[in-house]
Parts: structure tokens; sequence; C-alpha cells
């Protein structure tokens, strides 16, 4: 699959599939970012993705970010829908800082990966629905 993407520092490479199984590929800090001890920061991805029409372009962290860093996306996956690709829509990764003092990200370092999912959309039709209810949370152990 082709996708068109621009980075903002021409001085950072493109992002690029570690592996060839691989599922997703890394996002480069753009600068060197401070987060505040148990706050949340943005850290500029350097890029700008024209994700294809009839996917998302997932945000997830990479394994090693929260044991070396200290950060998790707060939201679990950020979602960067394919009509967010304007010149100036950089793909930023909203972190959670949960240590109790100030993590620096510094510029090139890979702070979280993305990967493109492929989605449908639904087309909603109103009704009572009358299937038996299965319980909230954890209900089923």
């Amino acid at each position: 699959m082709k996708v068109r993407i621009s980075r903002i520092d021409k001085g950072l490479p493109l992002p690029k599939y570690e592996t060839a199984g691989a599922a997703a590929f890394d996002f480069l800090a753009r600068t060197t970012t401070k987060i505040d001890a148990r706050s949340l920061g943005l850290v500029p991805g350097n890029v700008v993705v024209e994700t294809p029409k009839g996917y998302m372009l997932a945000i997830v962290p990479r394994s090693s970010t929260p044991r070396k860093y200290g950060l998790l996306i707060p939201h679990g996956v950020g979602v960067i829908d394919s009509d967010y690709c304007g010149p100036e829509d950089e793909v930023m990764v909203q972190v959670f800082n949960f240590t109790d003092k100030m993590v620096v990200v510094e510029r090139g370092e890979r702070v979280a990966q993305g990967m493109f999912v492929k989605i449908a959309r639904g087309e909603f039709t109103e009704t009572k629905i009358n299937r038996r209810t299965r319980g909230g949370f954890g209900s089923t152990g």
C-alpha cells in the first residue's frame, strides 16, 4: 500500500518498519520534549500522514516506552482519521508521565508506533433491541 507522507524536520529519517515481520512503524520525536511528573504531554511525531481512505492510522505505545521512559498513551490508542492530513496536521503522540519525576524524550528517539487498520463504517438503524442482557464490565469472570 502506497502512503503519502511529509516530514516536518527533514534531518530526521522517514518512519520505517524495523523488521520484515513488523506490524507497525516507529514515530520519532521531532524535538526534545519534557513531560512533567504525573502530567500529560505531546511529543511531535515529525510527520503528516495521508492515511488511505478506508483505513485509520492507530498510534500505539512501543512495548519499551513505559519501562524506558515511564510514559503511557493515556487513551490506549490514538486514532488518526484519513482526513487529518493538512499541511499543519503533524501527528502528535499524547503521553502520560506516570513517574514522580520529569521525563525527557530526546529528539530522534522512538516514542510510539503506528499501524494502518482497515475500517468499516456502520449505517445505523434505530430500533428496540430485544436480546438478553449479559451484564457489564467483567461479567463473564
